[in-house]
């Protein structure tokens, strides 16, 4: 069974869904597994890395209302993060996103050292997969789940990241054979 959500999310969605190759959002299959990620876990504050426009963050903060939880969005280029910040008004859910234009590197940097998040989606600069990785670790509580997407659509480019939570004692990591690739990470 699919993931219920009303009208305007919906109609949105499928609008978006048709600009899937323009502006490198996630397939559906991948949203409806962040959503129930969200929910399953009961996630409050969640991360993600990459806004676009506003695809990814319509499926996580769909559940977020749900679990009374909070996004927090990071997205490079101005233009896409102000479509995306019109899809959450539209989609009722701007009240609960702090979305951030800029270079996600600098801005996790800038984060005080009581931020944290129990959930983590990173759909961003594949090279810097891994110091977005190496940066947020700080600011994961325990038993967070990191999620990522196009790891095996691009394999070679996020190798590093992958390698690197490989190595990492803290977790445990299956990539999930959705199109693109999901790796999810959870912090034991």
């Amino acid at each position: 069974m699919d993931i219920i959500l009303d009208e305007t999310t919906n109609n949105i969605m499928a609008e978006l869904e048709k600009t899937q190759h323009d502006f490198w959002n996630i397939p559906r299959q991948t949203g409806v597994m962040l959503n129930m990620f969200i929910k399953m876990m009961g996630a409050k504050e969640a991360l993600e890395i990459g806004t676009s426009n506003g695809y990814s963050g319509l499926w996580l903060s769909k559940a977020l209302k749900e679990t009374g939880g909070h996004l927090t969005t990071i997205e490079f280029y101005e233009k896409r993060q102000s479509i995306a910040i019109e899809n959450f008004k539209t989609c009722d859910v701007f009240d609960i996103i702090t979305p951030i234009q800029g270079s996600a590197c600098d801005i996790i940097r800038s984060f005080p050292d009581d931020k944290k998040f129990d959930f983590v989606f990173i759909d961003a600069s594949k090279r810097e997969y891994v110091e977005y990785f190496n940066l947020i670790k700080p600011h994961l509580t325990q038993k967070c789940l990191i999620t990522a997407d196009n790891i095996t659509s691009h394999a070679e480019k996020v190798q590093t990241f992958v390698d690197a939570v490989n190595a990492d004692d803290e977790f445990q990591y299956e990539i999930l054979e959705l199109p693109g690739g999901l790796l999810v990470a959870y912090r034991n």
